[in-house]
């Protein structure tokens, strides 16, 4: 699978380079989003923390060594977008923890119509 913006999760890797566990898990999200095959596989067997917050293919990935959240919108041609990053503490500011306004955050960004 191709990723897209993947400098955004990169810049947290880069910005938090002395913490080895979190550059690790970063590597390993990478690493199965490049690897993963959506028409033979399932993205629960392979993320166990992926959380479907739109059925559009809008996925929170939870790297939990450093509460990072991760948002990638995963379509049907192969490709993952990396569209949203952040802390934990940044997530609850910006999505409140609810699908709805998760929602209307990827309809204020022109993700979905």
């Amino acid at each position: 699978m191709r990723i897209l913006g993947k400098s955004k999760i990169l810049k947290v890797k880069k910005k938090n380079i002395g913490n080895k566990k979190l550059c690790k898990a970063i590597d390993e999200l990478i690493s199965d989003l490049e690897g993963f095959e959506p028409d033979k596989q399932n993205i629960y067997n392979i993320r166990k923390d992926a959380d479907c917050v739109h059925n559009d293919g809008f996925y929170f990935f939870d790297i939990n060594i450093h509460r990072t959240l991760v948002m990638i919108e995963i379509d049907e041609n192969g490709e993952a977008t990396i569209i949203w990053v952040g802390t934990h503490k940044e997530y609850e500011t910006t999505f409140k923890n609810n699908k709805n306004t998760i929602e209307k955050w990827l309809r204020s960004n022109d993700y979905i119509e």
